[in-house]
């Protein structure tokens, strides 16, 4: 799983979440800092309005919410969104020594980017690639 800290300069830098089953998130709220949540169509929905996302958590009695808006999460992409969202620019992921390296074309220039974890790795690749395209 990718950081909060690299999850938030995506999300910062433009990445844009549309909630689906099986995504992680966290709520951007000090009490549930640790926490992290699953929109599930059985406990947390994606519900579509015109003023917004809003995350609704059905039958929940540990927590105190009922819903959250959008912009009060943090998405935390898996690693297989965040490789497919990297689309033609990925071109390969190997082993480095206690880590893994992602290399992605960029503007015509092959480039590195390192991790201990996979996701971390792909993470900082996208990440890249969003700012270019800012």
């Amino acid at each position: 799983m990718i950081s909060t800290e690299l999850a938030a300069r995506l999300r910062d830098a433009g990445l844009v979440w549309r909630p689906a089953d099986g995504d992680r998130f966290r709520i951007d709220a000090p009490e549930l800092s640790a926490d992290v949540f699953t929109v599930s169509t059985m406990t947390i929905q994606a519900h579509e309005f015109p003023t917004g996302t809003i995350l609704g958590f059905n039958g929940t009695t540990e927590w105190a919410l009922d819903s959250v808006a959008i912009e009060d999460a943090l998405w935390l992409p898996r690693e297989d969104q965040l490789r497919e969202m990297l689309r033609t620019t990925f071109v390969g992921l190997r082993r480095a020594g206690e880590g893994y390296e992602v290399d992605v074309e960029l503007l015509g220039e092959r480039r590195t980017f390192a991790d201990e974890d996979p996701a971390g790795a792909y993470g900082a690749a996208l990440l890249a690639l969003v700012e270019l395209s800012t």
